[in-house]
């Protein structure tokens, strides 16, 4: 009779490896980001994508060719802008929506500053349907690939990225904490207002 036991630990040893090998090469898989967002001192990610509002109805650009003089009217650029408050949401979770919301409040009160927001994998008539309901009047983008939620690595929402002149981040924020007008205003304040 064989005895078996040594090819169990065999087996399980190969299994193992393949796994570990697995593991490895996802995380080193192009599009991978082990932190969401970009951090503090970095700029962010340039892409363009259409609005909700716009008549445009093709997908998000990661790697557009940026013209300062030439803004994109009909789509949301991010090209070495700022100040901006840019949120990633979900359409269909509530948090994020309430979100958006929020931002849409606190814009009035930040002159010189961009809000604006890009629903993830959202679609066109679902993002549209929400700026009307809730009367957004912020650039809201859709990204129905979720290229550029890939690019920025969003894994949760809200992930709000507040960057000041030229695109440079200055705080990021996740999380449904940030759903509060009350504690986005605070953070919004400190990070955006003119030092004295």
């Amino acid at each position: 009779m064989i005895d078996t036991r040594r090819y169990q630990w065999m087996i399980g040893g190969i299994g193992l490896a393949l796994l570990i090998a697995f593991s490895i090469v996802m995380y080193l898989a192009p599009g991978h980001r082990a932190r969401p967002g970009v951090r503090a001192g970095q700029r962010l990610h340039r892409f363009v994508a259409p609005l909700a509002t716009s008549d445009l109805n093709v997908p998000a650009n990661t790697s557009p060719r940026c013209n300062p003089a030439r803004p994109a009217m009909r789509g949301l650029n991010v090209c070495d802008r700022g100040p901006i408050v840019l949120e990633f949401f979900a359409t269909d979770a509530k948090p994020c929506v309430k979100a958006v919301t929020a931002l849409q409040a606190l814009s009035t009160r930040f002159p010189g500053t961009t809000f604006a927001a890009v629903a993830a994998g959202g679609s066109k008539a679902q993002t549209l349907k929400l700026v009307r309901a809730h009367h957004w009047t912020i650039p809201v983008a859709y990204d129905s690939t979720t290229a550029v939620a890939q690019l920025y690595g969003v894994a949760i929402c809200p992930m709000i990225e507040v960057a000041g002149q030229g695109g440079l981040v200055r705080r990021l924020l996740i999380g449904e904490r940030w759903e509060h007008q009350r504690a986005l205003a605070t953070v919004l304040t400190g990070v955006l207002s003119p030092k004295r």
